[in-house]
């Protein structure tokens, strides 16, 4: 498997960002994932007018990994990147998919346009996340 740097993630979430469509927002978010296996799937924010459709790079990026049949667990980092003062952090709907998706020490990559990051694990995102007991894929 090749590596890919917390950094070269980066540029991918920011490449990402640029394919948001935030008309209502102007918020553009951008995601990029890196699995196991070495590919990278990438994600950005898509909004909708009534606001509750609207879906977040972060769950974006994953549930298109999921559909190209990469598997719960299989996720090695995922970095997120919006125009923030800080990094930008996961929403709360988006740490309990990660929670749900993902290995709970993958490391999280959280950056801003000024080159801003900071590096949290999934359960540190969401300590005592929920999780469904019996699951069993």
């Amino acid at each position: 498997m090749t590596t890919v740097t917390n950094e070269q993630l980066t540029e991918h979430a920011l490449k990402a960002r640029q394919r948001a469509y935030a008309p209502y927002s102007r918020f553009a978010v951008g995601s990029a994932l890196l699995d196991k296996h070495g590919q990278i799937h990438y994600g950005c924010n898509v909004e909708n007018g009534t606001y509750s459709p609207t879906n977040c790079a972060e769950r974006t990026a994953l549930f298109r990994a999921i559909a190209d049949g990469v598997k719960r667990g299989d996720f090695a980092a995922i970095a997120v990147v919006a125009d923030t003062d800080g990094p930008c952090t996961p929403c709360g709907v988006c740490r309990q998919v990660l929670a749900e998706l993902c290995p709970p020490d993958m490391p999280v990559i959280m950056g801003n346009l000024k080159g801003d990051t900071a590096v949290m694990t999934v359960s540190e995102l969401l300590p005592r996340a929920f999780i469904l007991e019996g699951y069993d894929d």
